[in-house]
């Protein structure tokens, strides 16, 4: 049962440098040209849901949102006007200095959505292609393991070089008592081609995945999954959400995120799923269209 309601919370997209250089990024060649929103679009949106309660909840992203030193600002504001959460989506790193993640703590923020990419630091490291990044991640999420109002989420990209991995990052991170939700969300290269060789093929991430989701609710964990034919995950195919917050973001974003060409799928027209997203362009021009394996849910 989900325990997060997307259609109570509001997405900002308040910042666009990030100092981290994934491999997985999606936005590495609009980052530098996406334009973040405005202190003044922050502002109306406050007035907006103090007014009418239309949101729960606030999240505040970016390519990396602690890299604007007014974030603990805008988490005092934002709970000032009403919002019951705010939660930040972040790499993790800079939460392993204690005085920071103390600081947006008592600003207010009590959710944490933080970036995991792989199991330990060589795997992690080398897909952030920073050295030392898993350490303070971990530590960060170990520190705001302490605090009783805080809720964390863990958000890994599923790749080539990461499903593999799924089962040993639950393990890794067992030791958490504020974990509540865990996500895996399959990559896509907002392209209609997978330049990088990234994209994992569904059906040898499978079983990685459906172990790792094994794990996950032996601990207790909530499970979401992204961007995977529903069909394929059997007895799992309840966990398949791809529901969103409602997002505000440069619009040039959308523009890059419709070369994907989701919903191409042979089943398309009798299935019935609300929730899959099909196979995008990418995917099928490495693996094909699985025509043999997908079956149409049609109840």
């Amino acid at each position: 049962m989900a325990i997060y309601d997307h259609s109570k919370y509001i997405s900002l997209t308040m910042e666009f440098r990030c100092n981290l250089a994934c491999r997985h990024c999606m936005i590495e060649g609009t980052m530098d040209r996406l334009a973040p929103q405005s202190d003044e679009m922050f502002e109306r949106l406050l007035e907006h849901n103090a007014r009418t309660g239309d949101w729960t909840g606030l999240i505040l992203t970016g390519s990396e949102i602690t890299l604007r030193r007014d974030l603990p600002d805008l988490a005092r504001r934002a709970r000032a006007s009403g919002f019951e959460h705010v939660r930040i989506q972040t790499h993790g790193m800079h939460l392993g200095r204690e005085a920071y993640s103390r600081l947006l703590v008592d600003a207010g923020v009590d959710e944490f959505f933080v970036s995991v990419a792989g199991s330990d630091a060589a795997t992690h490291d080398a897909i952030t292609t920073v050295p030392g990044s898993f350490d303070k991640t971990l530590r960060g999420l170990e520190i705001l393991d302490r605090y009783e109002s805080v809720a964390t989420i863990t958000n890994t990209v599923v790749t080539e070089e990461s499903y593999r991995l799924l089962p040993d990052l639950v393990d890794a991170l067992a030791h958490l008592g504020r974990l509540t939700q865990m996500e895996f969300w399959f990559y896509f290269p907002m392209k209609e081609t997978d330049e990088k060789g990234l994209i994992a093929n569904h059906l040898d991430a499978l079983p990685y995945l459906k172990e790792a989701v094994r794990k996950a609710h032996a601990l207790g964990r909530e499970v979401e999954i992204k961007n995977f034919p529903q069909c394929l995950l059997g007895s799992d195919s309840i966990l398949l959400v791809n529901d969103q917050p409602q997002l505000f973001i440069d619009p040039a974003f959308w523009d890059e995120f419709s070369r994907n060409g989701f919903y191409q799928c042979p089943h398309r027209q009798i299935c019935v799923s609300k929730q899959c997203l099909g196979l995008n362009a990418a995917y099928i021009e490495r693996f094909g269209d699985h025509e043999d394996v997908l079956v149409p849910i049609t109840q």
